[in-house]
């Protein structure tokens, strides 16, 4: 159990622990919407997520993979089987990583220094799944303060979206969004149980 949390969690860090000393691997892995349009390097889209720019970086996103990971991984491996649910959550993963991407394409495609690194949106995918899908479960915010899953989401999203509107820092605030919204979106797709009981949840607390 948890295989595939624990293979992306030990990738990643090989793969970016290696990256902080070599300037080189990170020009030619970071997600680069110039070089994906005009040179064709679509293997960006991907490679990126396996890179970060500092230890802080890449601690904050795996272990924000090691805590919601092995669990979103463990509900999608019991409600299927293990082949289609590591399926699952590889592509909520990887899909994370790839459509949170999107709008900075569209805005960076012929900014030649534009590039941009971290498992930020595939890690935001991933949480975001896990509270659609088990929305009473109690999160640590910040890695400190005890919320219900659902609370903790609706506060991310606001402040995610009140910093990308202030243009805060060099944080991706939309790539955490979007990514997040599509990790629902996945789940909505393969169970659209999960949106009706998250409908009914926030009902019974408002009545």
């Amino acid at each position: 159990m948890f295989i595939v949390t624990y293979l992306l969690i030990g990738l990643t860090a090989l793969i970016s622990f290696y990256g902080f000393n070599k300037p080189s691997l990170i020009d030619r892995f970071s997600f680069s919407p110039y070089r994906i349009k005009h040179d064709r390097q679509y293997y960006r889209i991907i490679t990126h997520a396996f890179l970060h720019a500092d230890s802080m970086h890449l601690l904050f996103n795996m272990m924000s993979l090691y805590f919601v990971g092995r669990y979103m991984e463990a509900v999608l491996v019991y409600s299927y089987d293990i082949t289609v649910g590591e399926f699952h959550f590889l592509a909520i993963y990887l899909g994370g990583a790839i459509v949170g991407t999107i709008r900075s394409y569209m805005k960076n495609a012929d900014n030649y220094n534009y590039q941009s690194i971290g498992a930020s949106g595939a890690v935001s995918a991933t949480i975001f799944a896990f509270i659609l899908w088990m929305p009473n479960v109690e999160f640590l915010f910040f890695f400190a303060i005890p919320m219900k899953a659902f609370v903790f989401g609706f506060l991310y999203l606001a402040i995610e979206f009140v910093a990308m509107k202030r243009a805060q820092g060099r944080i991706a605030h939309d790539v955490h969004i979007i990514s997040a919204l599509y990790g629902v979106a996945y789940v909505l797709c393969i169970n659209f149980d999960k949106g009706k009981e998250f409908i009914d949840l926030i009902l019974r607390i408002n009545g």
